[in-house]
């Protein structure tokens, strides 16, 4: 393990304390964008957004929309921390759908930690 001998100070007996503290890179976990199925939104509004925000082509992008619909959740990325929240927020900034008279506003979107096996 690399580190480096940094913030000095004194004690409280006035005696010169170091702390040690590593300079070794930390992994940042990452992160699945996780998209919540609902019944106001239709596929072909699902597709597209997926589509526009995550550059999909048609085809992923079906894939994606039939596994939201069947299974009630599809994970669209995997990324840092920061990029999920961004595309999380991204989904949710969409706006609703306008084939659909009912739909109030964007689909329900999560991130939650990625579990690495």
């Amino acid at each position: 393990m690399s580190s480096m001998w940094e913030n000095a100070y004194a004690s409280e007996s006035g005696t010169a304390v170091l702390e040690e503290i590593s300079t070794e890179p930390r992994i940042l976990p990452p992160y699945h964008v996780v998209l919540i199925d609902d019944d106001d939104h239709t596929y072909a509004y699902v597709i597209k957004m997926i589509q526009d925000l995550f550059a999909a082509d048609y085809e992923a992008a079906y894939e994606l929309a039939v596994e939201v619909d069947m299974t009630g959740r599809a994970i669209l990325d995997t990324t840092t921390k920061e990029r999920a929240e961004f595309k999380r927020d991204q989904v949710h900034a969409f706006g609703p759908d306008h084939l659909l008279d009912r739909s109030a506003g964007s689909m329900t979107c999560v991130i939650e930690p990625a579990v690495l096996a």
